[in-house]
């Protein structure tokens, strides 16, 4: 069930998200989008709430719960920024507004955005390790809250792995200059 919470929640992310670009840029309707825009984060209080009730019921804690976290993670640190790009795109499209940012392709600009991308991962593994540890101390039970653990473990690889394009950047930084890579 929490599987198809998370599910709904993204798609919701995504729903949410188009509707206010649609309503604040083609329809025109500039308080409307801005507040479909606000309501982007509620979707994160929805899967926080699912959650912690399904736990508080008796659940086992098990895969969903520690992608639920992860989820809410880097949902928190990456979603500013997703509707940024967004509406960098959408006011290109539909309101003449300049052409979309995309990351810089080499120098010292591209070393920065890696860093700063990688900044962003740092903060939605601590925000995702933070939600697992309080789940593990809500729930007090140990044997039912094993599996979380090791999300604090898949977590941290994945940083690690991230870890690999900021440090290859700044060891071997590419030639800066050309157009920039949209993304």
């Amino acid at each position: 069930m929490l599987i198809a919470i998370i599910a709904a929640c993204e798609i919701g992310f995504w729903v949410v998200l188009g509707a206010g670009l649609l309503a604040r840029y083609p329809l025109r309707m500039r308080r409307l989008g801005g507040l479909l825009l606000l309501c982007v984060p509620l979707i994160d209080v929805v899967l926080l709430v699912a959650t912690v009730l399904d736990l508080r019921r008796g659940a086992e804690a098990g895969f969903a719960h520690g992608l639920s976290a992860a989820y809410l993670g880097y949902s928190i640190a990456f979603g500013h920024s997703m509707v940024r790009w967004a509406d960098e795109r959408f006011a290109h499209r539909f309101a003449d507004g300049p052409p979309p940012r995309g990351k810089p392709r080499g120098g010292r600009a591209r070393t920065r955005y890696e860093w700063r991308e990688f900044g962003k991962a740092a903060v939605a593994t601590a925000i995702a390790c933070g939600l697992l540890v309080g789940m593990i101390a809500m729930v007090g039970d140990a044997g039912r809250t094993e599996a979380l653990w090791g999300w604090t473990a898949r977590l941290g690889l994945v940083l690690a792995i991230w870890a690999i394009w900021p440090v290859s950047h700044t060891l071997w930084p590419a030639e800066p200059g050309g157009q920039q890579s949209d993304r």
